[in-house]
């Protein structure tokens, strides 16, 4: 635990990582529960064949945004709030801090609650015991992001094998059980939905995440193996999810991997499953948090701010808040994306494929166009009626190119002063 992980600074290349452990750490984020729940939306609404390139398209998007951003986060060695001082400026950029930040303590009390929800009503456990549990585990899956990316690192490496494993065996399972493909094709969907909504669905369970996945992909040691990490987390991996949770919608009526495996009788596999599921997404949520925090208050005590990150999503698991947090924080799912849009325009229009080093990088206190891009983008998503994650990045970007050429007073960066410095 004496790594700081470089919180505030880019990573050096001494401690860049290779395929196998980018790969095992980006694929252990992706495996969430959540996802398996927008798949079973879909399991009701489409026919298989419809389902499997619904899938494939939406998974291809959400993998290509993430990967840019993972490029982009290896050639410069920062993360997505790190990139935020060059597009938001040093000030401006606690926006994104606070929103990124907020969001993954959201998630983190939600994943708390619902593992000690789970195992209780799994095991037949009394109720009185949730909140220990809570306690327990609010503060246990913290001690990995606490360690940093290698403890991450270590776990993903146990943890991605053998849910990889359980969750082909479901699949396979699964199929037997429907009696085939030919079975599956004979299915009726009960529910309706349009594709467009569908592929809105695949992209908006984790774009949140493709948009702070820079914490790891920066480590990689060549932006190659970036690329093919990420596009294996969030085309592969979050695909693998999504394809997961339709299926047991459709043969057993259950979205969630735990609550199918229970039903295939496999009961001491459900409950490995969902400690593994969970962990491994809640210390990268706990860690995603930190760093936003350390970025926001200019600190390197990132341990210090996971410690206290871990804390609060305990209690708002404990009040019963992550109940009422979770549709806003799919709302701020919306306005996270704009900001991977503005990072991409800044950093290849403005600073033509390369930042300078952030120690001695003269930046402004605000960086308005940045800002105005953001801002119109979150719009576009908000309002759009299709493809609401991709419109908002396409629209930031773009907004920011035509920002960049024009020469205003009102558009001008506002450059602190030299006493400030």
């Amino acid at each position: 635990m004496n790594q700081s992980d470089y919180p505030l600074s880019e990573v050096p290349i001494s401690a860049r990582k290779g395929l196998l452990s980018t790969s095992a750490v980006l694929l252990g984020f992706t495996f969430f529960t959540a996802t398996m729940w927008a798949g079973g939306s879909l399991g009701q609404a489409f026919s298989i064949g419809q389902l499997l390139w619904i899938i494939l398209v939406g998974n291809l998007l959400l993998g290509v945004y993430a990967a840019t951003l993972a490029y982009i986060a290896c050639k410069s060695g920062l993360n997505s709030v790190l990139m935020g001082r060059f597009c938001f400026g040093e000030k401006g950029s606690k926006l994104s801090d606070f929103i990124l930040g907020f969001t993954q303590i959201g998630w983190y009390a939600w994943g708390t609650a619902t593992i000690a929800l789970v195992l209780v009503r799994t095991t037949g456990m009394p109720e009185w015991l949730e909140i220990p549990l809570m306690v327990l585990f609010g503060f246990g899956f913290c001690v990995t992001a606490m360690v940093g990316y290698k403890g991450m690192d270590w776990l993903s490496r146990f943890a991605v094998p053998a849910m990889m494993l359980f969750i082909l065996i479901s699949l396979f399972t699964g199929i037997v059980d429907a009696r085939g493909f030919a079975g599956l094709n004979q299915q009726t969907p009960t529910e309706s939905m349009s594709v467009a909504a569908a592929i809105t669905v695949i992209i908006g369970t984790f774009i949140s995440g493709g948009t702070q996945a820079t914490n790891w992909s920066r480590f990689a040691k060549t932006p190659k193996i970036a690329v093919i990490a990420t596009l294996a987390a969030f085309f592969v991996g979050n695909g693998l999810m999504v394809l997961t949770g339709a299926l047991g919608t459709m043969v057993y009526q259950q979205a969630d991997i735990v609550d199918v495996l229970i039903a295939q009788g496999l009961v001491s596999i459900a409950v490995l499953m969902l400690f593994l599921n969970i962990w491994t997404t809640q210390d990268n949520t706990i860690y995603n948090f930190a760093v936003a925090g350390c970025n926001l208050l200019r600190t390197e005590k990132r341990r210090l701010v996971t410690v206290g990150g871990a804390a609060t999503g305990t209690v708002l698991a404990i009040g019963g808040m992550y109940n009422l947090l979770i549709p806003f924080l799919v709302l701020l799912g919306t306005f996270i994306p704009p900001m991977g849009g503005v990072i991409m325009a800044n950093f290849w229009l403005k600073h033509k494929g390369r930042y300078p080093a952030l120690e001695f990088a003269q930046l402004p206190d605000f960086n308005r166009r940045g800002l105005a891009a953001y801002a119109l983008g979150a719009g576009a998503a908000y309002f759009s009626p299709l493809l609401p994650p991709l419109v908002g990045v396409a629209v930031a970007a773009g907004s920011y190119a035509v920002l960049l050429r024009l020469n205003h007073a009102t558009l001008s960066d506002n450059l602190p002063s030299i006493a400030k410095q």
